[in-house]
């Protein structure tokens, strides 16, 4: 695999060419994901409830989310790596830019900030000042509390203009890229096609331009395994294999299938 940046997911997506990305938490799993051809390593706060225990992203801490970037980033060479701002690391803008810093002095490419139009003005500065940056809507983990629980987004009235709206906002602040988690199928084709910028789905449906699992999800270890993922590992019979698998299945648009989308 040559060497991933964003221009590469860029003309990816130009071409109509989709792409796996996966989540990553130390160098292991960094190093076989390189070895399958996945062009995007995730150090998502994710850590959290499948590395550390906890029962959501909230109690990530950037000594985490930088301990376990510097992990990924010494096994992997060529993927492009995204880490992931934990919870209240970007309340204001400063704190955005000192937080960004360190993750990416820690070796990411870009960091990943859950919000929408609130987040124009961070987006703004980051890039500005060399820090690529990739949005978060929909189902945003670190508002769960808010949400009363992990919920479909984008359903009930308005909310899918909003979100789209929220979408060309973070892109005109200069995000690159954009993940969007559990909506309607129907809203994750809407916004990749209004969208330049490469979208990620998690939940989305089968029409954005990437799809992102957890590792554990895609190998079937997880407590719990949801709706949207599915078992590489009970088909393929080793985890490389099932990371090969995952790959191929995105690319081919056999992965997500109906099943795995919400309308």
């Amino acid at each position: 695999m040559k060497t991933i940046t964003i221009n590469t997911l860029s003309e990816l997506k130009r071409g109509g060419e989709k792409f796996p990305v996966v989540t990553a938490y130390d160098s292991t799993f960094a190093r076989l994901a390189e070895q399958a051809g996945i062009e995007v390593l995730l150090v998502g706060d994710s850590l959290g409830n499948v590395m550390l225990g906890y029962s959501s992203t909230i109690p990530v801490s950037m000594a985490d989310m930088v301990h376990h970037t510097a992990a990924v980033c010494r096994g992997s060479t060529k993927a492009f790596v995204i880490a992931d701002l934990p919870f209240m690391a970007y309340a204001t803008a400063e704190q955005a830019m000192t937080n960004a810093a360190a993750l990416m002095q820690a070796g990411t490419q870009m960091v990943k900030l859950e919000g929408g139009a609130w987040l124009a003005e961070t987006v703004a500065m980051l890039t500005e000042r060399g820090v690529p940056v990739c949005g978060h809507l929909g189902l945003t983990p670190q508002s769960v509390n808010k949400f009363g629980g992990y919920r479909v987004q984008g359903r009930g009235p308005g909310e899918g203009e909003r979100m789209l709206e929220d979408a060309r906002l973070l892109q005109e602040a200069g995000a690159g890229l954009l993940v969007l988690e559990c909506v309607p199928r129907e809203l994750g084709a809407r916004i990749s096609a209004e969208l330049a910028i490469p979208v990620i789905g998690i939940g989305a449906g089968t029409e954005t331009d990437a799809q992102v699992l957890v590792v554990q999800d895609l190998l079937g270890i997880s407590a719990r395994i949801p709706k949207f993922a599915q078992d590489f590992l009970a088909e393929s019979g080793s985890i490389l294999g099932a990371l090969r698998a995952y790959a191929a299945a995105v690319r081919d648009g056999s992965f997500p299938r109906p099943e795995h989308s919400f309308n």
